[in-house]
């Protein structure tokens, strides 16, 4: 058969039913169009962890309470408790050319006359802002000695100022409440931007003298967050602040360590690993609804096997081969699936456009996703064409012929 005439010859088949071709053709869409839009959604989380990571700071250490295992931290923020001001006093004493900056970081209800919001509460110190790349828009920093002082002053994210006072509204001298306690604000930060998932404009930072005996009650840290002079040295300094805190904790096993010190490329790592799991689980269920349109391939390319009984048979009895009824009805089968597939990928790129434009969502569309929507699609074709194709092309003529 020319394959000329066999792309007619399905092309007409297909429109000659034009609403059970379209219903047939809207399930792959839709299966498609999801598993693309999903992958978006995932890949665009991913990078957008991936940058607010990055944006922290250069050459940072982090560490964290809790031990590690397998790069997950098994006991982190709020359920452990087992490093103190002393042992980042002790880092920026015993290890040379590092900046070092304790915080405590606690979510409180900040009030003003008229307005509140839920944020977080940093507490550190004046090292924070160069480790953590913070630039002040307006105002100034904590100092050490409203640090020594515990001293009730507040430097404000953006987020934060324009939910307690409105957009447009200077902040600084304005009196901020928390847990009962006035605080002063003193400065604001410029804006680094959301990610969807995560808000580095949505803070206040205060005194971690203040934060620990006014705020809290408690006297361990959080975090404590180390800035190495150099990338070149990050992995000789990690090293030195792990035998140190071993010997400060009296821990001769570093399996049982009750800390654990991470870099970037560590955190960026343990991150991608959340977000690949999160985008894998978002596309097999997105591509359930696959599965469910070649399922109604498979009917259709039935059902049309069964209405074109007498054709079939009229097509061996004029010298048709099985090969020839195989390949035409296979055609069909993947003509539809093509068909969806091109569709489907213009209703991902949609999908994922006003998932980020009107939900915030940072999404992105890769060629990965693409192909494997498309290869997919262009499998569940075949698969699910071939068993209509095959009992298509096995009917007797002569028993088709006789066939009402």
């Amino acid at each position: 058969m020319d394959y000329s005439d066999l792309l007619q010859e399905t092309t007409f088949a297909l429109l000659s039913n034009k609403v059970r071709s379209g219903l047939t053709i809207l399930g792959i869409v839709i299966g498609i169009g999801s598993v693309i839009a999903m992958i978006a959604i995932g890949q665009g989380a991913q990078n957008s962890i991936q940058a607010s990571i990055q944006s922290i700071g250069s050459n940072l250490i982090v560490v964290m309470p809790g031990s590690q295992r397998s790069g997950v931290v098994s006991a982190g923020r709020g359920s452990a408790t087992t490093l103190t001001q002393a042992d980042a006093d002790a880092i920026a004493s015993d290890i040379s050319g590092v900046a070092v900056a304790p915080d405590i970081t606690k979510r409180y209800q900040v009030i003003v006359p008229g307005q509140n919001t839920n944020t977080q509460v940093i507490g550190t110190t004046p090292e924070y802002v160069q480790i953590r790349k913070y630039d002040i828009a307006e105002g100034s920093f904590i100092t050490s000695d409203q640090v020594r002082s515990m001293a009730r002053v507040a430097v404000i994210g953006p987020t934060t100022a324009s939910d307690l006072f409105g957009d447009g509204v200077d902040p600084i001298g304005k009196i901020v409440r928390i847990n009962g306690i006035d605080f002063n604000i003193i400065g604001i930060t410029v804006s680094k931007g959301s990610s969807g998932f995560l808000n580095q404009d949505d803070f206040l930072i205060i005194p971690i003298t203040t934060a620990q005996h006014l705020l809290a009650g408690v006297d361990y840290v959080s975090t404590i967050s180390i800035q190495a002079p150099d990338q070149n040295s990050m992995a000789d300094i990690q090293q030195q602040i792990t035998d140190l805190l071993l010997a400060r904790h009296r821990i001769s096993n570093p399996q049982s360590a009750d800390f654990s010190v991470m870099n970037q490329a560590d955190i960026v790592s343990t991150a991608s690993s959340v977000t690949n799991t999160f985008t894998i689980l978002l596309a097999s269920v997105a591509g359930i609804s696959l599965i469910v349109g070649g399922i109604g391939i498979m009917n259709m390319m039935l059902t049309t096997v069964t209405e074109r009984t007498r054709e079939i048979g009229l097509r061996k009895a004029i010298g048709a081969k099985k090969r020839d009824i195989n390949l035409q009805f296979l055609a069909e089968a993947i003509l539809l699936t093509f068909a969806g597939g091109f569709l489907g990928i213009v209703l991902g790129f949609l999908l994922s456009l006003l998932i980020s434009n009107f939900m915030g969502m940072a999404t992105q569309v890769s060629l990965f996703s693409i192909l494997l929507a498309f290869g997919v699609s262009a499998i569940i074709g075949i698969v699910f064409g071939y068993y209509p194709a095959q009992r298509a092309s096995k009917l007797n003529p002569i028993e088709a012929l006789r066939y009402e």
